[in-house]
């Protein structure tokens, strides 16, 4: 892959990290990188090692997470904010990737994270498909 190729993935990987709750597909995304879609959805999960779409998810539900722990929206008003358009999708994806449902993440104390420095806590509370892979591993 050339340095140009990687620059254009991160244009495209600016975007889902920009725009996550606009609805975007991978031909959306595969303009903002100057591909074709099926180019961009294999260089793109060569160079991130996840595919366009579940990067992307990775971001909604890092953002629900925070709005979630706020305790001000509902579950579907949460699912709605970060772009999903499906509730039993999002609780599902969620689930997957927290360990969690979004229900019950909302209804536990988060008073601990309260005390972390935003820079921090974001690293804190990212979802990731390879750490939750590993742990369901070990269980």
């Amino acid at each position: 892959m050339t340095p140009e190729d990687l620059a254009h993935l991160r244009r495209a990987r600016d975007l889902m990290d920009r725009e996550y709750a606009r609805p975007l597909d991978v031909p959306a995304m595969a303009r903002a990188a100057l591909m074709s879609p099926s180019h961009f959805s294999r260089q793109f999960r060569a160079a991130y090692g996840e595919t366009p779409y579940g990067y992307l998810m990775t971001r909604r539900i890092e953002r629900a997470k925070a709005l979630l722990r706020l305790g001000k929206l509902s579950v579907t008003e949460v699912c709605v904010e970060v772009g999903c358009t499906s509730l039993g999708s999002f609780s599902a994806r969620f689930t997957e990737l927290v360990g969690e449902t979004p229900s019950a993440y909302r209804a536990r104390a988060h008073d601990a994270l309260s005390v972390v420095p935003g820079c921090q806590l974001k690293g804190l509370t990212r979802p990731s498909r390879f750490r939750e892979a590993t742990r369901s591993r070990r269980a």
